[in-house]
Order: structure tokens, then sequence, then C-alpha cells
């Protein structure tokens, strides 16, 4: 694996202030440098201070993951929203968010460019990855599967509700048999 990149070497006081500043968004990278130096002057005085560079990558980093994070976590509103809990839209959710992980830990794997990295161990966790993956995918069709069957259960629960409704009209209001007949015909009543 690679070197541990400079920010990621600092104290957590420190590198929670430089997240968050990155995360708000409101500074530019100038400006974050003169307030670590200015909240922190022994460190920059020391050269303990990262870079305008390390903070940049660091930043770049960063906002891939905060924009995946976001992008799942919004999916998994949308998800929430449309789907009612008989569906397990919280277990879709959960899978999305494993998901991205799992892809931003396989985008961290390749990012890390070390020459003397050891292939046998980027190969075993590539190795782990697959497995996890595949176990991921496992439990999504599971799920799909799952829902379908509620989907098909409530639609029958709805035809029989429907059919019995239909049974118990009778000759009321003048509803003939070819009427009801009609009815069951464009509901798929059987």
């Amino acid at each position: 694996m690679g070197r541990k990149s400079t920010i990621s070497r600092l104290p957590a006081e420190q590198r929670a202030f430089i997240e968050g500043r990155l995360a708000e968004g409101r500074c530019t990278l100038d400006e974050l440098i003169a307030e670590l130096r200015e909240r922190w002057p022994a460190a920059g005085k020391a050269g303990e201070l990262p870079s305008r560079t390390a903070v940049h990558r660091y930043g770049q980093k960063l906002e891939r993951r905060l924009a995946a994070i976001r992008a799942s976590t919004e999916a998994a509103k949308l998800i929430q929203a449309q789907a009612g809990d008989d569906k397990d839209a919280r277990s879709e959710a959960l899978t999305a968010l494993v998901q991205t992980e799992l892809f931003e830990a396989i985008l961290a794997l390749q990012e890390a460019d070390n020459p003397e990295a050891d292939a046998g161990e980027r190969v075993a966790m590539l190795s782990a990855a697959a497995k996890n993956i595949a176990t991921l995918t496992r439990s999504s069709i599971n799920l799909k599967q799952f829902q379908a069957k509620v989907e098909a259960d409530a639609r029958a629960q709805l035809l029989e509700e429907q059919r019995a409704k239909l049974e118990a009209m009778g000759s009321k209001g003048g509803v003939t048999e070819d009427t009801k007949r009609a009815i069951r015909e464009a509901l798929g009543i059987v």
C-alpha cells in the first residue's frame, strides 16, 4: 500500500478541521492554508502542516467520497419514499450504501500507486472485495425476489377483494351478469 497522506497523519483535531472546511466548500485552498497557519502557528513553523498540493489531493478524494455518499443517500431516500415498508425498502437502501462503500474501497485500492506494494497482498484484497460483492449481489437478488413476491401477493389480495365485492353486489342498481362479466374481464379477475 502507498504511504499515508500528510493529512491522514495529522492529529485528529487538525484533520477534522481540514475535513470540515473542505466539506463546507466555503474557502479557497489558500484561505484554508492561512487558517491552518493562524490556528496552529507552532506546527506551521515546524513544517508539520500539509502543503497546498496535499490539501488539494485530499480534498479531491474527500469530494469523490462525499458525492458517492450523497448519491447513495438520495437513492435510499427515493427508494424508501416510493416503496412501502412491506417491500423492505430499508434493506435495499442499506445494500446500495454498502455497494457504494465497496466501490469506494476498490477506487482507493486502484489509486494506491506504490511500486513497492506487495502484488500478492493487492490480489488478496481484490479477491476479498470480489467475494463480498458476490455475497452482496446474491443478497440484492434475494431482496428483489422477495419484493416481487410481496407485489404479487398484494395484487392477488386486491383481485380477491374485488371479486368478493362483485359477488356481493347481487343485482343491486340494475347491475346485470353481463355487466359483472365485463367488469371482471376489465380487472383481470378470472
